[in-house]
């Protein structure tokens, strides 16, 4: 069947965009970076993350995971080069491609490619193309995944070949201050939700420490352990037996790790949905995490801790878990050997519930501002879809 190309349009392996934008080859509009670290004299290493893009690797990992004596390999990243990382995941389904935006110059694996822009112009249009989708297609046609099922398997000539829809310069131009403007927004708002989880993290930590108190309260608080507040569970009956996780499945499978929501599963059985909240606890490092919704889990490690009974405030005791200094150094499980005999010093009841409602107050205004920054990335996907197709030009 004929494909109807829309007036003014033309059909490309990008999809249909305008007559007037020039289809070119990434080798045409940028070099790649092929300069190693040979003598080791940069330390610096980054890492290309799908969701936060290029970061330092010992403040993302909280570890150098590349060691001094091992970078004579790496490839020398400057600022403003751009960064292909081929591991796949939910996230990136090609791999992610983000640009330098640290103002030093790093190394990173040679699993990695590198290249820059030729002409200083294209490189803020170049830095939005690749947070679309627009270029995965492409990719997805010339991969082969090999033994390695997480990682996308490119040649260098393929990769570089790869078609980019090019506006007129002032187009160009145009379209990446639209769309820097958007990023510039997106920023503000993450730095006002960190604004206020400090503030939180401030007020939280003199207000269940008894610094602080609410007026008419005068009461001694007193010692308990956590044990006898929670009660565990094993996860065994409620763990995911499938991985391929997406996001258009209802359960979260969780994590009491940093990542929390690991994907999405289908499956119907073995969902905890009963006795919530409760707080999720990894028996090996100590990681927390509250949870008021149904889920499933993913590892046997982790322990679901609920109240012993009804009286126990349980976000209250999980605000108060943030606040202990505890070094999981052995590899061992710690909630009942040592963690559940650990007390903490806890109001009346009418003085916690006074303490947990004004943690709630904060808490609905982080999650505002967290909604607010959810909408502004949609629009700014949706945006970003249709001025990089030409589906909607701009005034130049």
């Amino acid at each position: 069947m004929e494909t109807l190309v829309p007036k003014g349009y033309q059909e490309t392996k990008l999809g249909f965009v305008p007559k007037d934008w020039n289809i070119v080859k990434l080798r045409d509009i940028a070099t790649k970076c092929t300069k190693k670290n040979t003598d080791e004299s940069i330390t610096t290493v980054f890492s290309n993350s799908a969701v936060n893009g290029i970061v330092l690797q010992n403040e993302y990992f909280d570890k150098d995971i590349a060691q001094q004596g091992n970078l004579d390999g790496y490839y020398i990243v400057e600022s403003g080069d751009f960064v292909y990382n081929p591991r796949i995941s939910n996230n990136a389904p090609a791999g992610p491609i983000n640009r330098n935006l640290h103002t030093q110059t790093g190394v990173v694996s040679p699993l990695y490619t590198v290249f820059r822009s030729k002409l200083n112009e294209q490189t803020n249009f170049l830095e939005h193309f690749f947070k679309s989708t627009k270029w995965l297609k492409y990719m997805m046609s010339i991969a082969n995944y090999g033994a390695r099922h997480d990682r996308m398997n490119v040649t260098s000539d393929d990769f570089f070949d790869m078609p980019i829809p090019m506006p007129k310069d002032q187009e160009q131009i145009k379209i990446a201050q639209i769309l820097t403007t958007w990023d510039e927004a997106i920023i503000k708002q993450e730095k006002l939700i960190k604004e206020k989880e400090q503030l939180k993290k401030g007020l939280m930590q003199k207000l269940l420490s008894g610094e602080i108190r609410f007026q008419g309260f005068n009461e001694d608080w007193k010692f308990v352990k956590l044990g006898d507040l929670l009660d565990y569970l094993q996860p065994t009956q409620y763990l995911v037996s499938d991985t391929n996780y997406s996001d258009e499945y209802e359960t979260p499978v969780l994590t009491a790790g940093k990542t929390f929501i690991l994907g999405y599963t289908n499956e119907t059985e073995g969902i905890f949905e009963d006795n919530l909240p409760v707080i999720i606890f990894d028996d090996f490092t100590t990681a927390t995490q509250f949870v008021d919704f149904p889920f499933k889990a993913k590892s046997s490690a982790m322990k679901i801790l609920k109240p012993k009974d009804k009286s126990v405030n349980v976000k209250l005791i999980y605000e108060i878990m943030q606040m202990i200094n505890f070094v999981a150094d052995d590899h061992k499980r710690y909630w009942i050997s040592e963690y559940q005999e650990l007390e903490i010093k806890l109001p009346s009841k009418e003085e916690q519930l006074k303490i947990s409602e004004f943690l709630n107050t904060i808490n609905n205004e982080i999650n505002l501002l967290k909604n607010e920054l959810e909408e502004l990335k949609i629009q700014k996907k949706a945006l970003m879809q249709k001025l990089l197709t030409g589906q909607v030009r701009v005034k130049v």
